[in-house]
C-alpha cells in the first residue's frame, strides 16, 4: 500500500485537539486513530505495540539478525489536527495527472490556485490529494503518520538490512503539548526524527522559541456623557497595547529567521477585553526581549490607567532544538547520507513553527524534523503530493539502513 492511500483512510478519522480540553489527550477522539494504528502495526508484525492512557502509540521493529546491537532509530508523527479549523467529516479527493491549473474545492466556493500556493507549479503531472474546501485535509500530520506506517511495513517485510527501529505517534502536538508525556524509556530510541511538514529536500533542526501570551484588560465603565478623565475603555486599551508592539514584526512581514508577535484573537467591550498572542523567535536573546517588551507595554498602561488595568500572562511553549541537536549532529548526517544514497540531498532550513522534536530534544532525545510532501496546512487549502510521500517513505527506510552500517 502506498503512503497516500493510507493518508486517505487516516484523514477521515476525526482527531482535532482542543485548546480548552482537560488532560492528555485533549480530545478523546484521538484514541480512535491511535487504536487503528496500533492494530495495523500488530498485523504487520511489529513488537511491543502499546497505546497508553494518554493515547501515545509505541511499537518496535526488530533488527535484522546480526544487527541487534546497532543504535535504535525512532520515527514519530502526531495524531491530532489543528483545533481552529474543522477537521471532522473530511472528504479527501485525489487528482491524478494534475494539469497545473486552479482546483475548485468541492462546492465550498474556495479554489486552490498556483498564484497562492507556488509549490503547485512543481507538481504538474503528479497526483494531488486535496480537501472539499470545508475542512483541513489532516496531512499535518497524517501524511507523516502514513509515511512512517508504510516505511514500517517495508522494514517488517525483511527485504532490507536494518537495526532496531522505534515507531511512535503522539497526541496534542497542535496545542503545544505534543511529546511531553511520551515515555522515552518505552520508546527506546537513541536518536529520532519527527516527520511533520516541510518541503522535500530539507531537514529541519532549528525551530522557533515559542510562548503564548494573553493581555487581559479591566476597564471602568461610566456614562459616556460624564466620562471625562474617568472612563477606561478596555477595548481601546487592548488596541493601545497592540499598537505598542512593532507593526512590522508580524507573520505577514517576516520570514526565515525573523521572529514575530502574532495577534491570534481579540475580543472585548468597555468593561473588559482580552488579546491573545503567540511570540516566536529563533534567537534566544531576541525571544526574551520580545517577552520583556510585552511586559513593558503592560507596565506603561498600568501606570497610565491604574494598577491592575492590564494583566499579562506569558506561557512558555517550546524551545529551539538546535542547542540539543548540535552535540549529536550524526542524527543530521545520517539523514543526509540516506538522501545521498537515494540520489538526492537534504538542505537545512529553519522551522517557522515547532514540532514534537523540539520538546523531545529538550528532554534528551535529539530529534530533527523531516518533511511530508504536504502543503497549505491548518486550513482548507491543505494538499499533499502522492509521489513526494513515496519519496519520504523511501528516505525513512534508507535512514534505518544507514544506522545499520
Amino acid at each position: 500500500m502506498r503512503a497516500y492511500e493510507r493518508l486517505l483512510r487516516y484523514a477521515r478519522v476525526h482527531t482535532a485537539s482542543s485548546e480548552t480540553g482537560e488532560g492528555t489527550p485533549s480530545t478523546q477522539c484521538q484514541f480512535a486513530l491511535a487504536e487503528m494504528l496500533a492494530q495495523e502495526l500488530r498485523d504487520m508484525g511489529a513488537q511491543d505495540v502499546t497505546v497508553d492512557e494518554h493515547a501515545y502509540v509505541c511499537a518496535h521493529i526488530p533488527a535484522t539478525p546480526g544487527l541487534e546491537a546497532k543504535p535504535c532509530v525512532g520515527f514519530l508523527a502526531h495524531l491530532d489536527t489543528v483545533p481552529d479549523f474543522p477537521g471532522e467529516n473530511v472528504c479527501p479527493r485525489v487528482i491524478e495527472h494534475y494539469d497545473g491549473g486552479a482546483i475548485a474545492l468541492g462546492d465550498s466556493g474556495r479554489t486552490l490556485r498556483p498564484e497562492d500556493f507556488p509549490d503547485l507549479r512543481r507538481h504538474v503531472g503528479k497526483t494531488l490529494i486535496v480537501t472539499d474546501g470545508t475542512t483541513v485535509l489532516g496531512a499535518d500530520d497524517k501524511a507523516g503518520v502514513a509515511e512512517i506506517m508504510t516505511a514500517a511495513e517495508t522494514l517488517l517485510a525483511g527485504d532490507v538490512p536494518h537495526g532496531p527501529v522505534a515507531v511512535g505517534f503522539c497526541p496534542d502536538e497542535e496545542i503545544g503539548h505534543g511529546a511531553a508525556l511520551l515515555d522515552l524509556a518505552r520508546f527506546g530510541a537513541a536518536l529520532a526524527y519527527t516527520v511533520d511538514g516541510g518541503t522535500p529536500g530539507e531537514i529541519e533542526y532549528e525551530n522557533f522559541n515559542a510562548a503564548a501570551a494573553e493581555a487581559a484588560v479591566r476597564g471602568f465603565n461610566v456614562h459616556p456623557g460624564a466620562a471625562k478623565d474617568t472612563m477606561v475603555n478596555a477595548a481601546l486599551v487592548a488596541m493601545e497595547f497592540n499598537a505598542m508592539l512593532p507593526a512590522g514584526d508580524t507573520p505577514r512581514h517576516t520570514q526565515g529567521y525573523e521572529g514575530f508577535f502574532h495577534l491570534t484573537d481579540i475580543e472585548g467591550n468597555v468593561e473588559c477585553a482580552r488579546a491573545s498572542y503567540i511570540i516566536r523567535d529563533h534567537d534566544a536573546a531576541k525571544f526574551e526581549a520580545r517577552k520583556e517588551l510585552m511586559r513593558h507595554a503592560a507596565a506603561l498602561l498600568n501606570e497610565k490607567y491604574g494598577e491592575g488595568t492590564v494583566t499579562l500572562t506569558i506561557r512558555e511553549q517550546y524551545r529551539n532544538m538546535l542547542e540539543k541537536v548540535k552535540p549529536h549532529f550524526e542524527v543530521v548526517e545520517k539523514a543526509r547520507a540516506a538522501a545521498k544514497a537515494l540520489g538526492t540531498q537534504l538542505k537545512s532550513a529553519p522551522i517557522r513553527g515547532g514540532t514534537d522534536g523540539a520538546q523531545l530534544s529538550q528532554r534528551g532525545l535529539p530529534c530533527p524534523n523531516l518533511p511530508t510532501g504536504s502543503y497549505g496546512h491548518h486550513g482548507p487549502f491543505e494538499h499533499a503530493v502522492a509521489e513526494e510521500m513515496d519519496e519520504i517513505t523511501a528516505l525513512l527506510v534508507q535512514i534505518a539502513v544507514e544506522y545499520a552500517k
